[in-house]
């Protein structure tokens, strides 16, 4: 029934999605969306997948390429880590990636992005990466990011398509618009270096006040609304000459 629904709702609401090549030519960054064990290593917490997920591992599989790449090249990365302090809580979701924790540390397969010199790590305690970028004096790191590597195009790739990389990517477009981040031109969306957690109805209705989230659904809704708001969304990546 869920995969019927899902094939409907791509017919009904299709997301052209085109290839993409970079290239020395156009100031790119990475962002990576918070790719760390709570949200991607299985039994990591209370939001990591309780078993192997194919959507999750391959993201992570794709993120771990894009940035080896853009490291060799001595391109741009920003690397966002979700990171709670214990007494604050973040209403709807139960306490996940505890400052200090396993959970709040990158997938094993990224942590060695801790060490290279062009990569920028920011911990974050809220789910939109652009607000959480801001700092006590009122500058924000992320738009100081953009300014300081006279970026135009940012490619963006983690979890979760439709709330974690959503939020960031409307407030990315938002403040392109404003002007707030010049020379930024293009946000642009990996369709297969996102994924989103698994929470089907039959389980849900087991669960006090919790909301379905059909993996493959919600990722699509993701991916839509991004590119509604001005994102635009690839289904590959490649390198240019």
């Amino acid at each position: 029934m869920v995969s019927s629904t899902v094939e409907l709702l791509k017919e009904e609401l299709p997301v052209n999605q085109e290839s993409l090549v970079l290239s020395e030519d156009v100031k790119t960054g990475l962002v990576l969306v918070d790719i760390v064990n709570g949200f991607c290593t299985v039994g990591s917490g209370n939001l990591a997948p309780t078993q192997p997920d194919e959507q999750i591992s391959g993201m992570v599989d794709e993120s771990v390429k894009l940035a080896r790449v853009f490291c060799e090249k001595k391109w741009p990365i920003f690397a966002f880590l979700d990171s709670h302090h214990p007494d604050i809580p973040e209403p709807p979701y139960p306490p996940h990636c505890i400052a200090g924790t396993h959970e709040s540390k990158l997938v094993p397969a990224l942590q060695w992005l801790e060490n290279e010199p062009n990569a920028t790590l920011r911990c974050k305690d809220c789910i939109d990466g652009f607000l959480g970028s801001i700092e006590k004096d009122g500058s924000n790191l992320f738009i100081d990011w953009v300014r300081n590597n006279q970026i135009k195009k940012i490619l963006v790739v983690g979890i979760c398509t439709d709330v974690c990389v959503l939020d960031f990517v409307c407030s990315t477009l938002s403040a392109r618009n404003r002007g707030l981040l010049v020379p930024l031109e293009d946000v642009i969306v990996y369709s297969n270096g996102c994924a989103t957690f698994d929470l089907p109805i039959h389980v849900a209705k087991t669960m006090k006040d919790a909301i379905a989230h059909p993996q493959e659904l919600m990722h699509h809704i993701g991916l839509y609304i991004a590119k509604g708001r001005g994102a635009k969304v690839v289904s590959e990546v490649s390198f240019g000459a």
